[in-house]
């Protein structure tokens, strides 16, 4: 056995100690390396954290832009409600100014024309009606001067029918009398007796009339038995100054 001496060392004591450093170093190194792991892994965990973190913050940002963008469409929509609303109310408003100012005076206007039509038509009704029973009782009246007459007034009752008349068929009645039946009337002593027993309007307006005269004369001459004759005659009228004048006379 080796004996130390004092304040010296012991080789194999360094090399033992050596040994135990280096032992150290290296439990240090494999400390430090299993260390450093563990430290990565937290941070990623605090990473992974703060991502889960902002993930679940992240909804409620979204579900608050969600909700700004819901109200941005809900103001607009109403807006658009309000635009809509205001061009209905302008289109009432405008339908409202045609119905006072354009359709409700044509109406008005049409209405009147309507009541100053039926008006019309009423006083034209009257009218034509009236000119039915004057022409009708006329022509009656004018058929039976023209037919009757006696010898002894024939010039006079001839004469006064002449009135009646109007027009070339006045002309022709002048002509005919004097030339034949005056003379006639007074040299044979002939006398007619005209009656009409009916008469109907054709037509007739307030200053033209056609009447059907259904007449029946009696003609005796001198001393001789009555002769009847029963004729039918379209008489036409015409009203000058008031007065339904025949301008016609034509046997049927």
């Amino acid at each position: 056995m080796k004996t130390l001496r004092r304040g010296g060392t012991d080789p194999h004591h360094d090399s033992n100690e050596h040994l135990r450093e280096g032992t150290t170093t290296e439990d240090q190194s494999v400390k430090a390396s299993t260390t450093a792991p563990v430290g990565t892994d937290v941070g990623h965990e605090a990473t992974t954290a703060a991502d889960d973190e902002s993930t679940e913050k992240s909804p409620t940002c979204h579900g608050a832009d969600d909700q700004e963008t819901r109200g941005a469409e809900d103001a607009e929509g109403a807006a658009q409600s309000k635009a809509s609303g205001f061009a209905k109310a302008t289109k009432r408003v405008a339908w409202s100014r045609v119905l006072a100012f354009g359709l409700l005076p044509a109406v008005a206007l049409l209405i009147a024309s309507a009541a100053a039509f039926l008006k019309w038509e009423d006083s034209s009704s009257r009218e034509d009606d009236t000119a039915r029973i004057a022409s009708v009782q006329a022509a009656r009246d004018s058929t039976i001067a023209l037919l009757s007459y006696r010898p002894d007034t024939v010039e006079k009752d001839l004469g006064a029918a002449r009135e009646r008349l109007t027009g070339n068929f006045r002309d022709s009645y002048t002509s005919l009398t004097h030339d034949v039946v005056i003379p006639g009337a007074k040299q044979k002593q002939i006398s007619a007796v005209a009656t009409v027993p009916a008469a109907s309007s054709v037509s007739a307006s307030e200053m033209h009339a056609v009447v059907m005269v259904f007449v029946n004369q009696t003609v005796i001459v001198g001393q001789d038995a009555p002769s009847d004759t029963a004729s039918t005659v379209r008489v036409t009228l015409d009203k000058i100054d008031g007065r339904w004048l025949i301008s016609q006379f034509d046997p049927i």
